[in-house]
């Protein structure tokens, strides 16, 4: 199971897509929006009824049927049949499975499964003590509960063996639910045979969102999918509980190669004449009955150019990379849209994959957070290759290939590569490995090191200029990013800027520089812009639409990745739905669900009766499934406070109002649902109420910048300025890199005749955010009202270089140096 990061909370309007293990930011960021797909609801189209049905949870269960893709030509449906099944025939492959980490990545707890200390073993974290045993053939623990108390849990399953092995309890509504203290299976000699917390640095008390009982600790949403094969997860939203179901309960053969019963027919009716010389009709089933062949790799070479070191492919790779996509169902950052995955196909069709977004990634496309080998690999040179994941391990028991280098070598020459020349590093002994360098690792889970499948060359130059990591400094902690930088210069020379170019200009989105709109939009143009790349491009491009970016997102509608056609339709979700219209509609039948879900969303906001007739069948379809996937969602408040903002929108405020107290009800965390629901009480003129949810939502979630400044407005409204102003201070200081709240609590001040407070408060958040527009707009009217002309010409000046077609502020300008110049005179 993915370690879960503590959200970042925020009450924005806006919901987020919380994934599994996925980190949250401010609800308004790109990166929330780019998870829409699962978190709106479509457009006036759909029934009230239907939407009700979903709302209700009535729905839930179907939204994952795949019974039409999964139906053959003579009608029968496709079924799992058992990786035993699969071995009969298939006996060296299942060999090396069954000695694989997929093999055990689920399984009842038994002698023989259970690898941790249940000898009585004890356990203390942040003041309780919890305790390991036997009973009644049982492994059970002690250990605090959903009340705090200590309660005795029976372990129902093991998950995972290497490095660590995690626990999960049974509870009665369905819920498996993972501990957070784990068994380091790893020697003892290397620090392992221990029980530990996945936390150690946090104080994880019962009441807690990360609590191992709470909400997002939940196997049934967070790791299911990707440990077990076949998983339907069966929610319940009437009642609040799971019925979930698996095909077999580890990462069995059909996870990857697909329901194997036609496969299996195909095999005994070819065993009925095999091997007595009868011809085989290929006519009869060219496919075997497989549900996908990963033969991308049958007939391939790769010979070696003397003159660079490195192969080329000796036939382009296809468009669609069956094997990198099937691969990406749980080796990537994303949540589901549908139950009904099919291997080999985008994986786009069933999940919304999340792009290079700030909290997951560096800007560089380095891997912050968990996200695994699909966005990073996707970013690198050997993807652009053709290479793809069984070129480097064995795919049945995930394996490299060779041993250390000798993986690298079958492409890259060793006379040219594998010599201390080529590193840099002559005395080094055993010499560095090509992984020390172009595949850095970060360590998860407190025990699990994991290698960046980026594939990119060490970029010391860039931590100097971006603060993004490098593999040099890792190692060489005590050097500066500088001094690396000098020295990959000297063996390399000033051109080795790699392969992925994008991170000037994903920091400059990130950071509020003036110059992002044009940084990404050159780097969105260029063709050898990885496509992951592109599609974050575009997303980073939704708030500096303009005519001469949005010949971008025309072209990106157009691409051939259904993430770049998806970050185009992000792009453009600033743009009102009518005329955004003409340009997204035909994404209403794309041929992959998660283009058409976001479609849906973006162009829900036209009503029915103003949709194009040719149109309102395709929208009706996309946005048909758009609703199922809220629904397969159901269990998260982040769904149910779609269908909240969904209600508000069609002025359906008690259908809104219902959606967003079930929101709550899941998880009283939750900010943006209280937020949305306060707003909403507010347009009611209810602002008693709007007080009381916000007041509500920060006891549980006290450190919520966004409720803060939600609470801090209503108060304003309600003209309680005193009481306003603390909780407008605690929003800006809980998030000083959102300079809205600076601005914001710095206008409070000086309306309450603090001028010179305010100027302090905008001036140490123009330090962090030096080209924010609205903080130097505000320095320059604060400063003309304090009679600080000069100060007030300085800002403007600096806010002219930064928005130099501004005639009013070239006017503003103006007006202040004749200010200055007739002060000077006197």
């Amino acid at each position: 199971m993915p370690q879960v990061q503590r959200p970042i909370r925020s009450g924005a309007r806006s919901a987020s897509g919380l994934m599994p293990g996925l980190v949250s930011e401010a609800p308004d960021s790109r990166f929330f929006r780019r998870y829409r797909a699962l978190l709106w609801t479509a457009g006036g189209a759909i029934s009230i009824a239907l939407l009700m049905l979903v709302a209700l949870g009535v729905v839930a269960r179907s939204s994952g049927d795949d019974t039409a893709e999964r139906r053959s030509p003579d009608g029968t449906v496709a079924t799992f049949v058992g990786s035993e099944a699969c071995a009969g025939c298939h006996t060296s492959e299942a060999e090396l499975w069954r000695g694989s980490q997929h093999k055990h990545a689920m399984d009842h707890a038994t002698e023989k499964t259970v690898l941790g200390d249940f000898d009585d073993a004890t356990f203390d974290y942040d003041g309780v003590r919890s305790r390991f045993f036997r009973k009644d053939g049982k492994f059970q623990v002690e250990t605090d509960g959903p009340d705090g108390k200590p309660t005795i849990f029976d372990i129902k399953y093991t998950f995972g063996v290497d490095p660590l092995q995690q626990y999960l309890v049974e509870f009665p509504d369905g819920r498996l639910q993972a501990l957070s203290i784990a068994w380091d299976s790893r020697l003892k000699e290397k620090g392992g045979q221990r029980w530990f917390h996945l936390y150690p640095d946090e104080h994880i008390r019962h009441d807690d969102v990360l609590h191992w009982t709470r909400l997002n600790q939940n196997w049934n949403f967070m790791c299911a999918e990707c440990h077990s094969t076949g998983v339907r997860k069966n929610y319940d939203a009437a009642n609040d509980r799971f019925a979930t179901t698996w095909a077999e309960i580890s990462v069995g053969c059909e996870a990857c190669h697909g329901r194997g019963s036609r496969h299996v027919a195909w095999a005994r009716d070819r065993q009925s004449w095999w091997p007595f010389g009868k011809a085989e009709d290929p006519a009869k089933d060219p496919a075997k009955g497989l549900v996908v062949r990963f033969d991308e790799r049958r007939g391939v070479t790769w010979p070696i150019n003397e003159r660079t070191g490195n192969a080329q492919r000796s036939v382009p790779p296809a468009l669609l990379r069956k094997e990198v996509e099937t691969c990406g169902l749980c080796h990537a950052r994303r949540g589901a849209l549908s139950e009904g995955w099919i291997p080999g196909r985008w994986l786009s069709d069933t999940h919304a994959v999340s792009p290079i977004a700030r909290g997951l990634y560096h800007a560089d496309g380095q891997m912050l957070d968990e996200v695994y080998n699909y966005g990073s690999f996707k970013q690198s040179r050997m993807f652009a290759a053709g290479v793809t994941c069984s070129d480097c391990h064995d795919p049945h028991s995930a394996k490299l290939r060779f041993r250390g280098d000798n993986t690298c070598l079958q492409c890259h020459s060793a006379d040219k590569y594998a010599n201390a020349g080529h590193s840099g590093h002559t005395q080094t002994s055993p010499p560095l490995a090509c992984a020390s360098c172009h595949m850095p690792a970060r360590t998860y889970m407190v025990v699990d090191p994991r290698h960046d499948h980026g594939f990119r060359v060490p970029r010391p130059d860039l931590s100097v200029t971006l603060g993004t990591p490098n593999a040099c400094n890792d190692c060489h902690a005590d050097k500066s990013a500088a001094w690396a930088a000098a020295a990959v210069e000297r063996w390399h020379g000033p051109n080795r800027k790699g392969f992925q170019g994008f991170a000037e200009a994903l920091e400059a989105a990130w950071t509020g520089k003036a110059n992002a709109a044009a940084l990404l939009a050159a780097k969105a143009r260029m063709s050898d812009t990885p496509s992951i790349a592109r599609a974050s491009l575009l997303t980073a491009l939704a708030s500096h639409v303009s005519p001469s970016t949005i010949d971008l997102a025309r072209a990106g509608l157009k691409d051939a990745d259904p993430m770049v056609r998806i970050g185009a339709i992000d792009m453009l979700e600033s743009v009102p739905a009518e005329q955004a219209w003409p340009l997204v509609s035909p994404l209403l039948s794309d041929p992959v669900r998660g283009v058409r879900i976001s479609a849906a969303a973006l162009l829900a906001a036209v009503p029915g009766a103003r949709q194009p007739p040719a149109d309102r069948e395709h929208f009706e379809r996309a946005a048909a499934e758009f609703v199922a996937a809220q629904a397969l969602n159901a269990d998260r408040p982040e769904a149910r406070t779609a269908l909240g903002n969904f209600h508000a929108r069609q002025g359906r405020l008690a259908e809104a109002e219902s959606n967003y107290k079930a929101a709550l009800r899941l998880s009283p965390h939750y900010g943006p649902a209280a937020a949305n629901l306060a707003d909403l009480y507010r347009e009611l003129k209810r602002n008693h109420d709007s007080e009381r949810v916000l007041r509500g939502a920060l006891a549980s979630s006290p450190s919520d910048a966004g409720l803060h400044h939600a609470l801090g407005l209503a108060l304003i409204r309600q003209s309680r300025r005193d009481e306003a102003l603390p909780e407008l201070r605690k929003a800006a200081e809980l998030a000083p890199d959102q300079p809205r709240y600076a601005y914001v609590y710095a206008v409070g001040l000086h309306s309450t005749g603090r001028a010179a407070d305010a100027i302090v408060i905008l001036k140490e958040s123009l330090a962090r955010r030096p080209e924010d527009r609205e903080t130097l707009q505000a320095l320059i009217s604060f400063s003309s009202k304090a009679g600080d002309v000069v100060t007030a010409l300085e800002y403007a000046e600096r806010l002219a270089r930064i928005t130099p077609n501004d005639h009013d502020l070239a006017r503003l300008i103006e007006n202040l140096r004749r200010a200055t110049s007739s002060t000077g005179s006197k």
